[in-house]
């Protein structure tokens, strides 16, 4: 995969908004927690947002978080997602973290597991858009 993977610039938010919302992970049981939700420009200005060339992929990485990962699902099983993953955790390294929370959405537990993650707990619901328990997740970045 040739995708080069930079930083996000806000005129990136509708593209990367249309993205998350058309990932197949997100509908049925799971639909509530991406209703109204959007990238917006200031969240990108004020964040470690890095996105591919043709949009097929991002993440958003704030404070010690990863807050978004998003992989077309055409493009899932192409090995992007490790790049990306690779790529925040040197972003994370250069920020001087040790390590790297996730509270992940239920079906990816599995790849953030194969990334190299830990599981350290659950996070609650919180309802009424999370009506579900997400694991949390551990990255250490080897800083």
């Amino acid at each position: 995969m040739s995708e080069t993977i930079r930083r996000a610039e806000p005129r990136d938010a509708g593209a990367l908004t249309a993205l998350m919302h058309a990932s197949s992970a997100y509908h049925g049981e799971y639909s509530t927690i991406l209703e109204g939700y959007q990238v917006t420009a200031g969240y990108v200005a004020a964040h470690l947002v890095f996105t591919t060339d043709a949009h097929l992929g991002f993440y958003a990485l704030v404070e010690d978080e990863l807050d978004l990962l998003f992989v077309a699902d055409h493009s899932q099983g192409t090995g992007l997602g490790r790049r990306l993953i690779e790529h925040m955790l040197e972003q994370a390294r250069g920020a001087g973290l040790t390590r790297v929370r996730v509270i992940s959405h239920p079906p990816a537990e599995a790849f953030y597991l194969r990334m190299g993650a830990q599981r350290v707990g659950t996070s609650s619901p919180k309802p009424p858009r999370i009506t579900w328990e997400r694991p949390e997740l551990t990255f250490g970045t080897g800083a």
